[in-house]
């Protein structure tokens, strides 16, 4: 019995309550007021739930929701004037995706208000249903399908979206003048791990967030993941600004046999661009959301690894102990890069993931998918460690999130980058000075920054460069490039099997010292 009904019990009886009971009643209130909840509430959830039995979530749509194509679907839009925290002073907004296609499960939003939970119930009056027509009473027991963030960071008083947290566990985030490009998911299971052998997707069942105060500028939201072989208790903290930086906790539990579990996984996809060529008579000359997986290994190492869009499944891993950082960068935010004014793949931004603390010893994978069009999400990267905990015992994994177009920034300023990949059919210059095609295949990469701004012309500038034993390296040029004060390599080789792809490694050096990260390239089988 708690405070508030022991109350009610003295006073519906009109019994006296003694200093004593006062006393008591005055210890379980100071009790319950010291109690906020917090990511241990959500972890006590998630390890019960993987002392129980797995339960699917059953669909609860009447079939003029469940039928809907996508155009339909982005027809239910909330309304403005029905955002929660509206009337609140806070900068803060929230609105809700309404249930529908594949998003046929509900899931739980709670608000906490002074460390005390509220349920915040489905309303139809929140959502314009763009002119559909439907039964009232088939909107009687949905729910929301997940929530958005909204945060005034482009112009004062006009709250722009900010989050999204919709479908399994997946979310992204913006910053400042950026528009969503690449996903961030709460666990990967299994992703890409034999042929025909489906990847199992967890879920976010339910959200609790905070209710921020006036002063705050940061936003606090919990949430508990469920799916067949893992449970997961999630702490994440935004905070809006020019890059919106996400912190995230993790404390996941397994439930059953993983054979490949990822961490802070990412998501995103890559259709084509220079360092592939592009596809049929397109004026885009490339069409990305991500071109290149960044790691920075506990070692030290920097490393770029070019993306493909390849014509099998490829899996590429890179052992990493205690990684510094690892990320999905869409390196190069000139409109001239992309020519695309409807879908601004110039304006997506990055997402870089920065451990705390130790992770052990474990491997950043990269899974690059075939796809045919930029609909598919077909690039996943994440961390996987090389030992899993056993049942029961949780795995804790702590990380910060940017969301940024300053890639130079996320480099240690002593470290040169690689500005671009230009892949092209091989040549040679004749006697009479007409190209000519040799069979071979060219890999151009231009390397910058303010390591190599600053060297001098006549600086003894070399590239340290290995080739796959499927290729025969037969040019290795680097020159000073003037036009980006950096420096440009071009490297020849020839393919033995062209079934076989081939693996290439190339940085600059001066002397013994290393100028910048490693470019780490895979001439894709064909």
């Amino acid at each position: 019995m708690g405070f508030a009904d022991v109350a009610s019990f003295a006073r519906d009886r009109f019994v006296p309550v003694s200093l004593g009971i006062a006393t008591v009643l005055l210890s379980l209130l100071g009790a319950a007021a010291a109690h906020a909840f917090s990511l241990d509430d959500v972890t006590a959830r998630a390890r019960a739930l993987a002392d129980r039995a797995y339960q699917a979530p059953v669909s609860n749509l009447p079939p003029a929701f469940s039928k809907m194509q996508f155009a339909d679907y982005l027809r239910i839009q909330p309304r403005r004037d029905q955002f929660e925290w509206h009337d609140r002073d806070t900068p803060f907004r929230l609105a809700f995706y309404h249930q529908g296609m594949h998003f046929s499960t509900p899931v739980g939003i709670n608000e906490v208000v002074d460390g005390q939970v509220h349920e915040i119930r489905y309303d139809p009056a929140k959502f314009d249903f763009g002119g559909m027509s439907f039964d009232a009473d088939t909107t009687r027991n949905l729910g929301y399908a997940g929530f958005r963030v909204l945060y005034p960071i482009n112009r004062d008083g006009v709250h722009d979206e900010i989050m999204s947290m919709l479908g399994a566990s997946y979310f992204r985030v913006i910053g400042k003048g950026q528009v969503y490009g690449l996903s961030a998911r709460g666990l990967a299971l299994d992703t890409a791990w034999k042929d025909g052998m489906a990847e199992e997707f967890p879920r976010f069942r339910e959200f609790w967030i905070e209710r921020p105060k006036p002063q705050d500028r940061f936003l606090v939201i919990y949430a508990l993941m469920d799916s067949p072989r893992a449970t997961g208790a999630y702490r994440f903290v935004l905070r809006p600004g020019e890059d919106a930086v996400l912190d995230v906790e993790s404390r996941v539990f397994l439930r059953g046999q993983i054979n490949k579990l990822g961490v802070a996984p990412l998501t995103s996809m890559f259709l084509y661009g220079p360092n592939q060529g592009v596809r049929g008579n397109n004026f885009r000359p490339a069409l990305h959301d991500s071109n290149g997986l960044a790691i920075h290994t506990g070692s030290g190492e920097w490393l770029w690894r070019p993306l493909n869009n390849p014509a099998s499944l490829s899996v590429s891993s890179f052992q990493v102990t205690d990684p510094k950082g690892f990320g999905l960068l869409q390196r190069g935010h000139e409109f001239s890069r992309y020519e695309d004014l409807a879908d601004r793949y110039d304006l997506r931004p990055s997402a870089w993931i920065e451990p705390r603390g130790n992770w052990g010893p474990g491997r950043v994978e990269l899974v690059e998918i075939p796809t045919a069009d930029e609909t598919n999400d077909n690039i996943v990267a994440f961390w996987t460690p090389d030992v899993l905990p056993p049942k029961g015992q949780p795995m804790r994994h702590d990380y910060r999130i940017h969301w940024t177009m300053n890639e130079p920034a996320l480099i240690e300023k002593d470290v040169g980058w690689v500005k671009q990949t230009l892949r092209t059919d091989g040549e040679i210059r004749q006697a009479n000075l007409i190209r000519h095609l040799d069979g071979s295949t060219a890999l151009i990469v231009d390397f910058e920054g303010p390591v190599l701004a600053r060297l001098s012309p006549d600086a003894a500038v070399g590239a340290e460069v290995s080739v796959g034993e499927n290729a025969e390296l037969i040019e290795n040029v680097l020159q000073r490039n003037p036009a980006i004060q950096g420096w440009r390599l071009t490297l020849r080789v020839k393919v033995k099997d062209p079934k076989v792809p081939v693996e290439m490694r190339a940085a600059l050096v001066e002397g013994k010292r290393a100028l910048t990260e490693t470019w780490s390239y895979q001439l894709p089988a064909r």
